[in-house]
């Protein structure tokens, strides 16, 4: 989608932090791509969307029976390209977090194998034989398996703490992310390239708190309004704003808007260096009491 231009010497746009700065706003601070990954999910998961093609051409050069089964394996082949781009995005969802449980269905190996299936299948209706068919599968699977890799096997940052409560931050966390989402999806619709970079800057600080809470669990329950309600609301208000901002594009109620951002990402950064604190006093108290024991063994 074309999106409009915005930044210092655009027709709407002002220098960070400089007096026409709308109420509500904040200077922009360092690089919006700080923290930032490229995507795994690029070109050559793309072009497996390309490869059922062939298929689909030879699927009407022959009989009925012929074309249902050569449609079979590019659906075979169309499924595995799904399930490739859904499995790397579900690995870099699991690099992103410091605690993260393996995804439940290993969708790159079952792609893989969706795809060796494809590749043999086509061979086989191509006139060669089971043996060569076999062959073919099973290099496809292989080198679908060196291009994308495995998924993650293990889960990870889980050791020594409690799988009740690392569970339960899991599913604080998925909840909140969906939330963020939502709010993204939503602001796309205001088509406002400066407000879209707002929300985006927002989401980064409410990640930071859900990478604080994932390194300790216990900071559940201290966060659980920011990760639930707070971000629900946001969530609402997002979409009610679009809703009126697309009708006449008033700037105070932008304006408004632009505030409550503001307002959440003050209170989750405070939220998040609260956590630390306390986190960093907990430690201090932990090596006292080590020291302490230490030195009465000692006697």
């Amino acid at each position: 989608m074309a999106q409009r231009f915005g930044g210092k010497f655009s027709p709407t746009g002002n220098a960070a932090g400089g007096p026409n700065t709308p109420r509500g706003s904040l200077p922009a601070s360092g690089n919006p791509f700080d923290g930032k990954r490229r995507t795994k999910a690029g070109f050559k998961s793309n072009l497996l969307f390309v490869l059922p093609l062939p298929f689909i051409w030879n699927a009407f050069q022959g009989t009925p029976a012929t074309l249902i089964l050569w449609m079979i394996a590019a659906g075979l082949m169309l499924l595995g390209a799904w399930l490739t781009r859904e499995g790397l995005f579900a690995q870099e969802a699991y690099e992103a977090r410091r605690v993260a449980r393996r995804p439940a269905l290993p969708r790159k190996l079952v792609a893989a194998v969706l795809i060796g299936t494809a590749l043999g299948l086509g061979t086989l209706l191509g006139g060669q034989g089971t043996l060569i068919a076999t062959a073919i599968a099973s290099l496809g699977a292989f080198l679908h398996l060196g291009a994308f890799g495995f998924d993650p096997m293990s889960d990870k940052g889980a050791e020594g703490i409690d799988s009740f409560q690392t569970d339960r931050v899991a599913k604080a966390i998925d909840t909140a992310e969906a939330h963020l989402t939502a709010m993204k999806d939503a602001i796309l619709r205001a088509r406002d390239r400066q407000l879209e970079g707002r929300v985006d800057r927002f989401a980064d600080t409410a990640r930071t708190l859900f990478r604080t809470v994932e390194g300790d669990p216990r900071d559940l329950t201290a966060a659980r309004k920011y990760l639930g309600v707070y971000l629900q609301g946001a969530r609402d208000a997002t979409v009610k704003f679009v809703d009126l901002y697309a009708q006449n594009r008033d700037a105070a109620i932008r304006a408004e808007y632009e505030a409550l951002l503001t307002d959440l990402e003050t209170n989750f950064a405070s939220r998040t260096t609260a956590l630390l604190s306390d986190n960093h006093t907990d430690l201090n108290v932990e090596i006292e009491v080590l020291r302490e024991r230490l030195a009465f063994e000692n006697r």
